[in-house]
């Protein structure tokens, strides 16, 4: 048979782009040989926005990046102003930053286990994962009043503290989370169904994942051992013992296993961070107008989706001068194609769901 490329759009309203994307794919009957991202319907605006705003109501704002996880959006920032204005966070501050992050994190993996396996067909496995995250939105519900965009995090520390009755809460939830995913890993982890459809499925290898400038769990599934975290700690992370999961074959069974994985050390971060709570203040005296002395930092942390990084410009004002985000779906979309070409045309939907995308960081 002769043969004959053909165009077609996914997107922007298939509900399997997490957000307003739109691919342009073109195919050989059903295998993929190009996809193009095409980005911009969200038209937000946000960076030139914070050049608007006092350093303070930036924060806010970030909720709204990543949604899933809004809390990591605001600890990025927040350190960024921090390092910039060289203000000292104090030490019981960082241990519940880290354990609100950890938190997030969970809830982010969480929702994503459940969208990846509805995309693929597995809808019951999206109940099971959404019922767990409900637990942990309930906890930042009754820390902050939020549960969606959260905003948990202030410059100079955190709003609220952590009494006696929240922390039992929240070591009650994640004693529960592993029984309720070992519900679902018995449902997916040997299912052939799941494993056709995941394994050998958008492979990227190790050197390719480093040169497309892959973040986060979709990088540590190709066996890469970079995690911020541990590579460059920040708040209190040196302080505590976990391991980064790795993956081998940098598929998109391997980037289930790594998200997986990472929720059980989650787990064991935020018991350490529980049992080892210091006394003292939850934040510094940071000044009701924040000036900034004039100068320019870069600060990344580890988001569940990958590198969040926030550059800072100040001219010693109350207002930045430049504030520029790289957000990790960003960077890890442009390797989409890499990974969708010679496969199925069925596939996309699954490997654009493995790599755990939202396009609120994207249009930023």
């Amino acid at each position: 048979m002769a043969f004959r490329e053909i165009d077609l759009n996914m997107g922007p309203q298939h509900p399997s782009t997490h957000g307003v994307l739109r691919l342009k794919l073109a195919v050989d009957n059903e295998v993929v040989l190009r996809v193009v991202p095409v980005i911009g319907y969200l038209h937000r605006g946000m960076e030139k926005l914070w050049e608007n705003l006092t350093y303070t109501q930036v924060v806010p704002l970030t909720d709204r990046l990543d949604y899933i996880a809004a809390l990591s959006n605001n600890l990025g920032y927040v350190l960024a102003v921090e390092k910039l204005a060289g203000i000292e966070v104090p030490r019981r501050a960082r241990h519940i930053r880290v354990v609100l992050a950890e938190l997030q994190r969970l809830a982010s993996h969480l929702a994503w286990l459940g969208f990846m396996a509805n995309d693929i067909g597995a809808m019951s496995v999206l109940l099971y994962g959404f019922e767990a995250r409900e637990d942990v939105l309930d906890i930042f519900e009754e820390y902050c009043g939020a549960r969606l965009t959260v905003h948990g995090i202030r410059i100079g520390g955190v709003p609220h503290d952590l009494d006696g009755a929240l922390v039992a809460r929240i070591r009650t939830v994640i004693d529960g989370i592993p029984k309720r995913l070992a519900e679902i890993r018995t449902l997916l982890d040997e299912n052939r169904i799941w494993k056709g459809r995941t394994v050998g499925v958008g492979v990227i290898e190790a050197g390719d994942a480093v040169d497309y400038g892959l973040t986060g769990p979709s990088l540590r599934a190709s066996g890469v051992p970079w995690d911020i975290r541990k590579d460059i700690p920040y708040s209190s992370y040196d302080e505590f013992d976990f391991e980064v999961p790795l993956g081998r074959n940098g598929d998109v069974y391997d980037r289930y296993f790594v998200r997986l994985e990472e929720i059980y050390q989650s787990i064991r971060i935020v018991r350490q961070a529980l049992d080892g709570l210091p006394a003292g203040e939850i934040s510094a005296k940071v000044p009701r107008v924040l000036k900034v002395p004039p100068g320019e930092v870069f600060h990344t942390i580890e988001t569940p989706k990958g590198v969040l990084g926030f550059f800072v410009k100040s001219n010693g004002t109350d207002k930045p001068e430049r504030v520029k985000m790289k957000s990790p779906s960003f960077i890890n979309l442009q390797s989409l194609e890499h990974m969708c070409k010679g496969n199925l045309f069925s596939d996309v939907v699954g490997i654009l769901g493995s790599l755990d995308i939202v396009l609120g960081e994207i249009d930023k």
